[in-house]
């Protein structure tokens, strides 16, 4: 969202960070905060009825994750405030996609783990058990210094600056109207393969239009390196702003986030000289020592599975794991028996984008959405273990009012150990005798909310029961496709940047709708059910299966 909407002209934006929609975990949040502190605009926001989305109602590990990415934003104002300016004049965006560094290199398009803030690369982990220092990090090609603030963590994100580039720092203070000009300005510096680096700062008054009649302050710093001693010195300036009577600390990064540092005041120049490369070798490995220090000893967070509350971390029941063949899936029988996760193990991906208590797999009593079904508890009748304790089937059902149940089966069959199936019924088990044993209208309606790891690459591909082909592309947004529309039995959701397609199968006899929605990230591919009473005798139900396909 923000990426586009920077690339439309739209600079201020960012998203209800820990979602606005139902409760986010502590994991979540935090990792949601490391991203969500570093974008144009920050909030934590969520709807009436959500558990307290403070970082302190998620327990002390996720509050101090919080902290630590709070105050990184509020150290980086200075450069913020510079892109907000720049956006403002230039028209570039405040945040912009990592290919923007090299626009050829074709390996950035589908990298979604990283953006840029003007030369500051943000690199953070969308693995939910990986920290950031456990992935391999695609940078752009060029000179790129990783560093930190003595913050590292591993769920928040990494920070890199582009060589040739400085970029401004201020002091973590508690709000912006803490700030005055007269504090301690830094200067974080990358030189690039010919020894230069160059930035700017803008500064005003922070309020009000006196910058329209050039009462600001632009300065242009740069640094350079001749016979081992690097200059930091001012090269220009604009605007009618006196400058501040501060004090300037400058630091040079020398690799791996060890640097060498000089004050000066700021407006003279400074010289620093380089160490020698033995010195520079001892600095970057007593660093890199002290990171992995910090990243092994950080305490974790709680699994995604951990629920919030009002009052801190409240333990829920345990996920059930369905693990076989190809397939590790992970079920809530507690909340609608849900499926949250949805991990192809060949591959590594996950399929389906889930919340504890929203999206994943769901299924719906009606053709109205989150309708019965959605979120009431369902009892666990079977579960078909083996010896080493894993569970290879599910069965479970819940009660969805007016004498009905859902019926669901969960299993990954021993002679297909490719596919895992579903069997679902919508069941009259105790309807009232004054209707003639037929409930109230209803609609198995299957609402699965799949993940886009490559939105810009994914397509969802089939062939109608009439011959007629459909390749459907995000920008379709909306799609029914009833009669002799409907796919012919399978449909199929292609990830071209993955090189594989999720195969959903099922029967055209119990499917009397296939609807399609594609949303920022996500697509669900629905199956529905015919719409009409049921009794003992006439239950409604879909069969259907998922696999994998090499596309």
């Amino acid at each position: 969202m923000v990426l586009q909407l920077g690339l439309s002209g739209q600079p201020f934006s960012g998203p209800d960070i820990g979602g606005f929609i139902g409760n986010a975990t502590p994991r979540l949040f935090a990792r949601w905060m490391g991203i969500g502190a570093m974008f144009p605009f920050s909030r934590g926001h969520s709807e009436k009825g959500t558990v307290d989305h403070e970082p302190w109602s998620f327990g002390e590990e996720c509050e101090e994750i919080c902290r630590l990415a709070l105050r990184r934003r509020y150290r980086l104002i200075p450069h913020l405030y510079t892109l907000f300016y720049l956006a403002h004049t230039k028209g570039s965006p405040v945040v912009s996609p990592t290919f923007f560094a090299d626009t050829k290199d074709s390996r950035l398009r589908t990298n979604e783990s990283s953006f840029l803030l003007g030369p500051l690369l943000v690199y953070a982990s969308t693995v939910s058990d990986l920290g950031v220092h456990q992935l391999q990090h695609v940078l752009p090609n060029g000179t790129w210094m990783n560093f930190d603030f003595k913050d590292s963590h591993p769920d928040l994100p990494a920070l890199y600056l582009q060589g040739g580039s400085v970029i401004p720092y201020g002091p973590a203070h508690q709000h912006i109207g803490e700030f005055n000009p007269n504090d301690d300005l830094s200067l974080l510096v990358a030189l690039d393969e010919n020894g230069k680096a160059e930035g700017v700062l803008f500064e005003d008054d922070g309020d009000g239009y006196g910058y329209m009649n050039g009462d600001y302050l632009l300065t242009t710093y740069v640094a350079e390196l001749r016979s081992s001693v690097i200059t930091v010195s001012i090269s220009k300036t604009e605007g009618l702003w006196k400058r501040p009577n501060r004090r300037l600390h400058v630091h040079i990064l020398l690799g791996e986030g060890a640097m060498v540092d000089a004050w000066c005041t700021d407006g003279d120049s400074v010289q620093i000289v380089l160490p020698s490369e033995n010195e520079v070798s001892k600095l970057v490995s007593v660093n890199k020592n002290n990171y992995k220090i910090r990243m092994e000893t950080a305490k974790s967070i709680p699994d995604m599975e951990n629920e919030s509350g009002s009052e801190g971390i409240k333990l829920p029941e345990i996920p059930v794991d369905i693990k076989g063949g190809e397939w590790a899936l992970k079920a809530v029988p507690w909340i609608g028996g849900r499926i949250i996760s949805m991990e192809h193990l060949p591959s590594g991906t996950q399929w389906l984008h889930s919340q504890v208590e929203i999206n994943g797999y769901e299924e719906y009593s009606g053709t109205k959405y989150r309708s019965a079904g959605c979120t009431e508890v369902y009892t666990v009748l079977d579960q078909d273990v083996e010896q080493t304790g894993v569970i290879e089937s599910l069965k479970m059902e819940g009660d969805v009012g007016g004498g009905l149940v859902i019926e669901r089966n969960i299993s990954i069959p021993e002679d297909n150990p490719k596919v895992f199936k579903i069997d679902s019924s919508l069941v009259a088990r105790n309807v009232g005798s004054g209707s003639g044993g037929y409930s109230r209208v209803v609609c198995l309606r299957i609402h699965p909310t799949f993940c886009l790891l490559h939105p810009s690459e994914s397509y969802v591909s089939f062939t109608s029961i009439n011959g007629s082909k459909h390749d459907l592309l995000p920008e379709s947004g909306k799609q029914l496709f009833e009669g002799d529309f409907r796919p012919n039995g399978e449909w199929v959701l292609i990830d071209n940047g993955l090189g594989f397609g999720l195969v959903n199968k099922f029967s055209i006899n119990q499917v009397n709708k296939c609807r399609v929605t594609w949303d920022s990230g996500t697509v669900n591919l629905e199956l529905w059910s015919q719409e009409r009473p049921v009794s003992k005798n006439s239950p409604l139900g879909i069969s259907h299966s998922y696999e994998v396909r090499i596309m």
